[in-house]
């Protein structure tokens, strides 16, 4: 299943970083007469991928540095469609650690060491494995596309607040 052409752009309350548009507003674009429900849900789905290469693109232009490896955690990386998307998008492996929920766990980890459980973040390091990998797949003119198409759809949501 693709998108069938569609775009998502989630900018229910304007579109923040990288972009600072609090004039944004959401948007369905490409629609046609041929795409269905489940082009629209495919299209949900990969707004958060795009959104993400936005980010990311952003913070190379800001420091210079070349993502080399993305590590995710969360709900949605249970999500291997998304993941394998955004694999393709960012054209860097996508990794997923075997405890996806790393944010409680980090919390849980300072507690840790603020009482002496373990000696240094040092220590923690062993408790991290990756549960899977996704390399990407995708040619670069099908990611150009998707780009291209993508950033179009995000200029659609400016200027809808006066």
């Amino acid at each position: 299943m693709t998108t069938g052409g569609v775009y998502i752009v989630p900018a229910f309350s304007g579109l923040f970083a990288p972009y600072w548009r609090s004039d944004a507003r959401g948007v369905i674009a490409g629609l046609t007469r041929f795409v269905n429900k489940g082009h629209i849900a495919r299209a949900v789905l990969e707004a958060n991928a795009y959104q993400t290469l936005d980010i990311m693109t952003a913070m190379k232009k800001d420091s210079g540095v070349e993502l080399s490896h993305l590590k995710v955690d969360g709900g949605m990386v249970a999500n291997e469609l998304l993941m394998q998307f955004q694999a393709d998008l960012l054209d860097v492996p996508v990794i997923r650690p075997l405890i996806t929920e790393t944010t409680a766990l980090g919390a849980a980890y300072a507690a840790g060491l603020a009482i002496g459980l373990w000696d240094s973040m040092a220590s923690l390091k062993k408790y991290w494995s990756v549960d899977r990998t996704w390399q990407p797949q995708m040619t670069d003119a099908v990611r150009q596309a998707g780009i291209r198409g993508w950033r179009k759809a995000v200029q659609r949501t400016f200027d809808w607040v006066d």
